[in-house]
């Protein structure tokens, strides 16, 4: 059973297809036993197809959690060591929104301590701490205008992570999984591991809910994979069950759930049948992907010396390749550790340390296989840094507060356009002065690489029609090739 996303998604195709499963010849036991063989049948969703021809057939999605420093990175700004020292007038800010971190101080305008260089044939800028991204330069388009509405963390991550500032929204990758549904009948649509940066600073918080379905059927909310052990809990027979024990185990447990569905009709209990499947078939393909042995040399050389350590970023990047080649639509990894707000020449190195190398070694990585041209890679943090020192103008130890006004990121591949650099800050990096991009825009962007009309995927819930970009967001077309 399949549909196209020509129209908006309404949750009362779920109620369409209560009807359906309990009017149809071959009722709720069939449909599910069915299950067992297609574990997308029983999702409204299943089947579906692009609004029109994709770029991308998925996406990964390295986050950095905390806020990178764009004047230190990406934002060349030669211009702040002739107005280093100097003091920001209040008027300068005209009532924009600061935080309670350093509202009251005197601001003074902090230059880089780091040099940059242009690489390739697109003669883009990059930090000296990114030497090998800047090997790839020419694959990278790099963002220098993005903007979010939110100052703070908690609020900033969630808004990138589902389009909206408080929780309880679809993630981006729930929402694509709904959209797309599953390349692989063994492996979940959406996968996210959690790597924790090099830097000395405590980092901040992750939850759940950033990776959850929200309001959307709970089949489509992230599976973490976890660094140590198990990849997936659970996943392991514990001793004394065998594989066929465990099937009948299940097939006991899956009947008494057709049992409830058919007395409640309760489209999560279907969630429960198909998960449960998956998680079975999940027994044998997870292990196999998260050995790295078989992996050759030349490709661990790639990412880096800590590729082989689980859990770090380098391995996460190897696993994120390993999940697009076996189909995965939506693979978020989140490294922790970015909030610099003091002590940046002791972290920022650190950070960039664990990310650099790995980076481009994915980019490569997918390139050499073919992927990259369908695989839409995107890196970045949850807003940018302040123009001006936390505290004290001490280099030794200078950091920045938050700036949500104007920060960079990068994308590639997918369908994105090569060697670009787009957008532009002001003197001081503090207002966008062209192109701006906003976290909308951003989305709207990404799913029109998947072949999804951001403005059609849609989800009605308690008499509303959601969607990922609400009632916002374009799609940035400059930045397709």
């Amino acid at each position: 059973m399949t549909r196209t996303l020509q129209k908006p998604l309404d949750h009362g195709l779920l109620a369409n297809r209560r009807q359906w499963l309990g009017r149809s010849a071959a009722g709720i036991g069939a449909t599910a036993l069915a299950s067992v063989l297609n574990e997308n049948l029983l999702t409204a969703e299943s089947g579906a197809t692009p609004h029109f021809r994709p770029t991308a057939k998925r996406v990964i999605y390295l986050f950095q959690s905390g806020a990178p420093s764009q004047f230190e990175l990406f934002d060349h700004k030669p211009v702040l060591n002739r107005l280093h020292g100097t003091v920001l007038p209040a008027e300068f800010f005209q009532g924009q929104r600061q935080t309670g971190m350093t509202a009251g101080q005197e601001k003074r305008v902090c230059r880089s301590i780091y040099s940059f260089t242009r690489h390739g044939d697109s003669g883009a800028e990059l930090s000296e701490l990114l030497p090998h991204l800047g090997k790839t330069a020419d694959d990278l388009c790099i963002l220098r205008s993005v903007q979010t509405d939110a100052i703070n963390h908690d609020p900033a991550i969630t808004f990138f992570q589902t389009g909206f500032q408080q929780p309880g929204r679809p993630s981006m990758g729930a929402w694509v999984s709904y959209g797309l549904g599953s390349d692989n009948a063994n492996l979940p649509a959406y996968v996210v591991m959690i790597s924790q940066g090099s830097a000395k600073r405590d980092s901040q918080a992750l939850y759940a809910r950033l990776w959850g379905s929200g309001l959307l059927p709970s089949a489509h909310q992230g599976v973490k994979f976890r660094a140590r052990g198990d990849a997936v809990l659970y996943l392991n027979n514990p001793p004394g069950i065998t594989k066929r024990r465990r099937r009948r185990m299940l097939d006991l447990t899956q009947s008494l759930n057709r049992i409830e569905y058919q007395r409640d009709r309760d489209p999560e209990t279907l969630t429960r049948i198909q998960q449960a499947e998956l998680a079975y078939r999940m027994q044998v393909s997870v292990p196999e992907l998260v050995d790295l042995r078989h992996e050759p040399q030349h490709v661990l050389d790639l990412y880096g010396d800590s590729a082989r350590l689980p859990g770090s970023y380098a391995a996460n990047c190897l696993l994120a390749r390993r999940l697009a080649e076996r189909g995965v639509r939506f693979i978020q990894l989140y490294h922790r550790g970015w909030d610099q707000h003091g002590d940046m020449p002791r972290d920022l190195p650190l950070q960039c340390g664990d990310i650099d190398q790995a980076s481009a070694g994915l980019l490569t990585d997918l390139k050499q296989r073919g992927m990259l041209e369908d695989t839409l890679v995107i890196w970045g943090g949850e807003f940018g840094r302040t123009v001006y020192a936390q505290g004290k103008l001490n280099m030794a130890r200078y950091g920045r507060d938050h700036h949500p006004r104007c920060f960079s990121m990068w994308m590639a591949g997918g369908g994105i356009k090569p060697g670009l650099t787009y957008g532009s800050t002001d003197e001081y990096g503090f207002n966008v002065t062209e192109d701006p991009i906003s976290v909308y825009d951003l989305h709207a962007t990404m799913l029109h690489c998947l072949g999804i009309n951001h403005k059609q995927l849609t989800y009605k819930y308690q008499g509303r029609d959601y969607r990922l970009t609400d009632v916002h967001g374009r799609v940035v077309r400059d930045l397709l090739g």
